[in-house]
């Protein structure tokens, strides 16, 4: 069964201000992950929501099982992703 992919408000501004290239390399991280998505994403400690590593950029969801959705709540460079948080 395919997840469905939909992004918060948050996280889709955080994407258009990405470069292409970027963008690019998330989409097709986020489609090849679709299928299986809990043995691409890691639990973030202390949290109920996972990362997503695609190279530097880090993507932020929530991963909902019985809906099989993949809701992204935020992205951005590994950096400073985590200071993002609430």
């Amino acid at each position: 069964m395919v997840y469905d992919i939909i992004f918060s408000d948050n996280a889709r501004d955080d994407f258009y201000i990405l470069s292409p290239s970027i963008k690019q390399r998330i989409k097709d991280k986020l489609h090849s992950v679709q299928e299986n998505p809990l043995h691409y994403f890691e639990r973030l400690k202390g949290r109920n929501d996972y990362k997503l590593r695609v190279g530097d950029y880090r993507v932020i969801a929530n991963i909902n099982l019985t809906l099989k959705r993949i809701e992204v709540t935020t992205l951005g460079h590994r950096k400073n992703i985590y200071n993002l948080l609430p």
